[in-house]
């Protein structure tokens, strides 16, 4: 990894779960670190500089000189799972907020992670050049977020910007998809929603940071990357891995899809009537995300082991828990 001792850098962003590993994988390696999130750290790293600010609003906050880097990670991202102006509020406020304050501070490099949910749905494959028709509040707030920040870099020559569009990251401490997927299996069974050849784009945590700061090595002024496996992983890859290597003894059933999409209208009903279940997220469950980091194979980046590794030392981290 290309990580810079004797820097200094800030990162927003920092108590969520790529923050922390940032954080994490930066420790040792830079002269100081800050980290502004608006909650407090889960895990507090030792030296590192914690303050509770929201991205929203950084007019008050202190001049630090001497910053080289910042990391902009925060956003509110579940979906669905916000109102939609949140999303707005959150993401597009917060990238003019933390352009401006890279302005006043004179940090001329910005690393900034948007999503490939500025894509929108699909099952065709989307490289860095596809064009960009997100259908959700947070992929359209991703998408302008990006366009400031390129605002921002073109601002001044001498200004670096890094854009990275991860897919599903994974690791200890994530508590997302991944980890109900691990411990679905741990019980013993896993049912298919609809299909097995769904793609689901993914990439480990430790990996996306390695892909970022090989990014940054980059002789370019603005660099935008796919934060993925190159390898188009199925649904059925996924599980396939980690019942091979780590739960043997699955068993493992097909729903019919039309069973899936019957259920996904039934909950449009179950949604409109605040029962909690939300037709977006059965509807997820059959849509690829066939997203390839075009970018980091051109240039040479892949992780050709990426799942079985991964996941291997994802239980090593996790103590065996997957979580």
């Amino acid at each position: 990894m290309l990580h810079d001792v004797g820097k200094k850098v800030i990162v927003f962003g920092g108590s969520g779960f790529i923050g922390n590993h940032l954080i994490c994988s930066l420790d040792n390696t830079v002269d100081r670190i800050i980290s502004i999130d608006i909650k407090p750290p889960k895990n507090i790293v030792k030296n590192v500089e914690y303050i509770q600010a929201d991205v929203r609003d950084l007019a008050s906050l202190e001049v630090y000189e001497n910053i080289d880097v910042i990391y902009n990670l925060a956003a509110i991202h579940t979906t669905p799972g916000h109102e939609h102006h949140e999303y707005y509020e959150t993401n597009i406020v917060g990238a003019i907020e933390v352009c401006k304050y890279a302005k006043k501070c004179n940090i001329k490099e910005i690393v900034f992670t948007s999503s490939i949910s500025v894509y929108g749905p699909g099952e065709d494959q989307k490289v860095e050049t596809t064009a960009l028709k997100p259908t959700s509040s947070y992929g359209y707030s991703k998408k302008i977020a990006e366009r400031i920040h390129r605002d921002w870099q073109q601002f001044d020559s001498n200004y670096k910007l890094t854009i990275v569009r991860p897919a599903v990251v994974f690791g200890h401490g994530e508590g997302g998809n991944f980890t109900r997927l691990a411990t679905l299996l741990s019980k013993g069974w896993f049912i298919y929603p609809g299909r097995k050849d769904t793609i689901k784009a993914c990439i480990y945590v430790g990996d996306l940071l390695n892909a970022i700061e090989f990014a940054r090595g980059a002789h370019n002024d603005e660099v935008t990357f796919n934060g993925a496996y190159h390898h188009g992983y199925t649904l059925e890859d996924i599980i396939n891995t980690f019942t091979k290597e780590h739960f043997p003894k699955v068993n493992t059933f097909l729903v019919p899809k039309f069973i899936v999409l019957a259920a996904a209208k039934a909950f449009k009903l179950f949604n409109a009537l605040n029962i909690g279940i939300h037709p977006d997220r059965v509807m997820k469950l059959v849509q690829s995300t066939n997203i390839y980091p075009q970018w980091l194979v051109d240039n040479g980046k892949t992780f050709d082991d990426g799942l079985v590794r991964a996941l291997a030392e994802w239980k090593k981290d996790s103590s065996g828990t997957f979580k």
